[in-house]
């Protein structure tokens, strides 16, 4: 039985997704607002399997929550309410460290949808075990976007070294955590490599954002990752811009 999270201000829908939740077999507390959701997963160190998080909310948002939920590397899956409309949202959720989202007003099924794929990624990439001597070697044979398969859950470049099963990136000696969407995000690239990829198929392929926004957030987002990935983050060797169109991966730059 899964242990689910809801932190929502909104009382008839909170007492609603508890109850059609655990209908579903889930075991489901509820949290008013952010800062009795962080007492209880930081303060506390309550361990849930996944928490459904409300963007708008009494005091901290659903995006401060996040951010510091990652911040104290507590890595429960997150999957975020946002406003209808407003894919910059989405994006500034993944930033903070979300997993996954859905705008609001959403249909039940769908969120149930959601957060039970979040649970089998959650529980594929714990049970993710390297085969044989647990060393793959330097490539990784490609797979559907978003689908584990088994022996190829690492890739390596420059020295540094992604393990997509245990969401960890090795890089100088140091060992990052990574969200399950900076993991996505790194996956896409790194089958992309060598090709430029648009700022548009980053939104749709990965984030699955299909309207017009501001691609300043994808800027961000790759700010951090070039943080965990560079030497010199200011003069990026692996993940290049190519100025008006998008980026560009390189595992071994010349």
């Amino acid at each position: 039985m899964s242990r689910v999270l809801v932190v929502e201000d909104e009382a008839h829908l909170a007492q609603g997704l508890r109850f059609n939740l655990q209908a579903e077999g889930h075991a489901v507390e509820v949290a008013a607002d952010g800062e009795t959701a962080l007492e209880r997963l930081v303060e506390k160190r309550e361990r849930f399997d996944a928490v459904v998080l409300d963007v708008m909310l009494p005091g901290k948002s659903g995006f401060d929550v996040a951010a510091l939920l990652r911040e104290k590397k507590n890595y429960v899956p997150i999957l975020m309410l946002t406003a209808r409309g407003r894919p910059e949202d989405v994006l500034q959720g993944f930033a903070a460290g979300a997993d996954d989202y859905l705008p609001k007003p959403f249909e039940l099924a769908i969120l149930i949808a959601r957060l039970e794929s979040l649970l089998r990624r959650s529980v594929w990439m714990k049970d993710a075990k390297p085969a044989g001597d647990g060393h793959h070697g330097d490539k990784m044979r490609p797979a559907p976007f978003g689908e584990p398969e088994a022996g190829a859950d690492t890739f390596s470049f420059g020295g540094k070294s992604i393990d997509f099963g245990e969401l960890e990136l090795r890089s100088l000696g140091n060992t990052i955590h990574l969200t399950v969407m900076e993991a996505e995000f790194l996956r896409y690239l790194v089958r992309s490599a060598g090709r430029v990829v648009s700022r548009k198929a980053i939104l749709e392929d990965v984030w699955g954002l299909h309207e017009d926004t501001d691609t300043r957030a994808i800027d961000n987002f790759v700010v951090r990752l070039r943080r965990y990935i560079e030497e010199d983050p200011s003069q990026p060797k692996h993940l290049q811009t190519v100025r008006g169109v998008g980026y560009r991966f390189v595992a071994e730059p010349e």
